[in-house]
Parts: structure tokens; C-alpha cells; sequence
């Protein structure tokens, strides 16, 4: 009796922890996030441009034929064991194969693969068009983070990095994250287009195979380094539109976030002017002397925005990641060490190459690493210095 009332009193435990984690999941439920995933979400994203309406369209189409072809094939089938077995009194027999069914189970096959390669080739075809496009991006995958330069078009000569928040890895690194809707994709700079125009994307990568994909655009084109890769979308309306890169690019692949702001065609053109006003204003002459605070504090940003992620703010870096904190590279005299790392990378990439940042951010972050933590070194790395290395 003892026993039994001990597996009750288990069981009644065991049910009222397993209710108050799903309240307490359910009150810290998130909602759907419009233009990216929906809570529960089984179906394709919803569509915002033709060619994810015609990727929906050919997704049901097909999927219904294969229903067909499997409730035709399995009934005959059932059917056939059911009517024909031997405990119902029917004997096995060698039947004869006259032409037609030799015809038929060959030309029906046949009709059916030419009428789902029709559609589907016309969509493939239809994807890879990107001739007569309005606006002509980059898009360049890196360890962990994208790099977007506008190429042609409104806003030509537009360039910069968009990274994972840093607010989503703390949450992330906490282990346990607050509900948050964009929670993981929301990036301190957003893609913006304008609606209505074609958008062709570059595609390629600077270190290992990425993929730039939104769902909501029908979108998905690897970026793989040594090659460009292209493909386009026009969205039909403005919004905040998500996507992540998706190809297992290294340990950092769950924090690489693709975030697109559709804007109107008059908002767009404002956006492109502030932005041609804002890097006019931090164009970086190489040749500038700095002094040690000022060049401090620049890299301080630099650090945050590209740096921390891996190194962490205290310098201490994380399981393979080597400590900035007291590091003999960092705090040697021969600046020349520290430059070409992240010039060109090191430990088989591990650590990427930064080539992408200007000399001025370069120097500044290095000063930075030299002159925080317990590298009280007061040692100072001139722009020229990096540009000078970098030829």
C-alpha cells in the first residue's frame, strides 16, 4: 500500500512540475514575427514576391499529384490483398503482359514527370533571371556576419557590415533567453531596398560556403568564396522581411542573421541620402596622426561591433578562441604581428581576415586590444602603418 501511495505521490510531483514549466512556457510565449517565422509555423513563409507565390502554387501542385499517385497506387495494392488472398480461396497465376500494360505503366509515368517538369522549369527559369535589374548588391558571407555593397543603382557606393545584435548573443550566452519575437535575427544593420524594383544579389563569401536566404522572396543562393553567384526578388510590399544564412558555415552558424527592410520608393531615397551624408562625414584619411585616447575609444567600437562576439568584452575569449587579455601577440612591440593576423587571418581561419574594415578601424582596434584589459602597454598603431602593410 506504502508502495502504491509512493508512486501516486511521484506521479501528482512528477504532473504538477511538468504544468507549472508549461505555464510558465506559456506565459513567456512569443508571437508570430511578421516577415519571418510564426509560432508553430508548418506552411512556407508567406509570399511577398511572384516567384514565392510560384514556389507555393508548384509546392501544393506537386504535393497533390504525389497524393494522387499514392492513394491510387496503395489502394490497388490494398485492394488486391484484400480480394486475392489465399484465405479467401484464390490460387496464384501467371498472367499475361499484353502491350498496353507495358504501355501504360511507361507513357502514364512519362506524362506525369513532363507535366511537373513543365511548371517547375518555367519557375527555375524565371529565378535565375536577373538581367534588366533596378539595384545591384553584394552580398558577402563571412565568419559570422554579412557584408553589403551596393554595386549599382540608387545608392551605389553604399557599404556595410550587418552583425547579430549584441543584446540576442548575451541573451544566448545567458541560457536562458527572455521571449523575444526577433529573438536571433534581429542585426544592428538591416538591408534596406526599395519596393517595387528588382533586387539582383551577388552572392560570395570570404572565408567557407555561406547562403543568403529569405523565405518570404523565395530566395536562397549560396555564397561560396572564389566564385559569384547571383540571383534576384522584387518585393511587392514594404515591411521588415527575415531570413538566416543556410549552410553550416562553423560554430557560429546560429548567429547569422539576414534582415531585409523593404521601404517605400520616397523613404528609400532618404535613407540613401542620410547614409551618403554619414560615411562622407567618417571617411578616414590613412595619413591622419591620431592621438592614443581618441584612437582608444575608436577602437572600443570597432571592437564591439566586429570583436566581441568571439573575444568576448572581458578579452577572455571562449573554448577555442585565444584570450586578447595578456596576450603575447597583442602586447609585443612588433606591431607588424598583430597587423597581418587580421589582414589575413589565422589558425587555418578560425580567425577570418578583416580586410573589409578600413585602416583607421584596423589601427584602432589594435590600439584598443593594446591599451584595455591588463594590456596596459601605450602602445599606439598609426592608420599609415596598417595601409602600408596592407599593400
Amino acid at each position: 500500500m506504502r508502495h502504491k501511495l509512493g508512486a501516486a505521490r511521484t506521479a501528482l510531483t512528477g504532473l504538477t512540475l511538468s504544468a507549472g514549466v508549461w505555464l510558465s512556457a506559456a506565459a513567456q510565449r512569443v508571437n508570430d514575427l511578421p516577415g519571418g517565422p510564426a509560432v508553430n509555423q508548418l506552411n512556407f513563409a508567406p509570399p511577398v514576391t511572384r516567384i514565392a507565390e510560384e514556389q507555393h502554387w508548384l509546392h501544393w501542385f506537386m504535393m497533390g499529384i504525389c497524393a494522387v499517385i499514392f492513394i491510387v497506387v496503395f489502394g490497388v495494392m490494398f485492394y488486391s490483398i484484400l480480394k486475392h488472398r489465399k484465405s479467401v480461396g484464390h490460387k496464384s497465376q501467371v498472367l499475361a503482359e499484353p502491350i498496353w500494360v507495358e504501355l501504360g505503366w511507361t507513357i502514364v509515368p512519362l506524362l506525369i514527370v513532363i507535366g511537373m517538369a513543365l511548371p517547375a522549369t518555367k519557375v527555375l527559369v524565371a529565378q535565375k533571371d536577373t538581367t534588366n535589374a533596378d539595384l545591384t548588391i553584394k552580398a558577402t558571407g563571412m565568419q559570422w556576419k554579412w557584408g553589403y555593397d551596393y554595386i549599382k543603382g540608387e545608392g551605389e557606393g553604399i557599404g556595410f557590415l550587418s552583425t547579430l545584435d549584441n543584446n540576442h548573443r548575451v541573451m544566448s550566452n545567458s541560457g536562458s533567453p527572455d521571449a523575444t519575437d526577433d529573438y536571433l535575427l534581429k542585426v544592428d544593420n538591416p538591408l534596406v531596398v526599395p519596393v517595387g524594383k528588382k533586387i539582383r544579389i551577388i552572392t560570395t563569401a570570404n572565408d567557407v560556403i555561406h547562403a543568403w536566404m529569405v523565405p518570404a522572396f523565395g530566395v536562397k543562393q549560396d555564397a561560396i568564396p572564389g566564385f559569384v553567384r547571383d540571383t534576384w526578388f522584387r518585393a511587392e510590399q514594404t515591411g521588415d522581411f527575415y531570413g538566416q544564412c543556410a549552410e553550416l558555415c562553423g560554430k557560429e552558424h546560429a548567429y547569422m542573421p539576414i534582415h531585409v527592410k523593404v521601404l517605400s520608393a520616397e523613404a528609400y531615397s532618404a535613407w540613401v541620402a542620410d547614409q551618403q551624408k554619414a560615411m562622407a562625414a567618417a571617411a578616414d584619411d590613412p595619413s591622419k596622426v591620431w592621438e592614443l585616447a581618441d584612437l582608444v575609444k575608436r577602437g572600443e567600437s570597432v571592437y564591439v561591433a566586429n570583436c566581441v562576439a568571439c573575444h568576448q568584452a572581458s578579452g577572455k575569449g571562449a573554448g577555442a578562441i585565444k584570450p586578447l587579455d595578456g596576450s603575447a601577440l597583442v602586447t609585443d612591440a612588433d606591431h607588424s604581428k598583430m597587423i597581418s593576423v587580421l589582414l589575413n587571418g589565422a589558425a587555418g581561419g578560425a580567425m577570418p581576415a578583416w580586410k573589409q574594415l578600413s585602416d583607421t578601424e584596423l589601427a584602432a582596434v589594435i590600439t584598443y586590444a593594446k591599451n584595455n584589459w591588463s594590456n596596459q602597454t601605450a602602445q599606439i598603431v598609426q592608420p599609415a602603418v596598417v595601409q602600408s602593410a596592407r599593400q
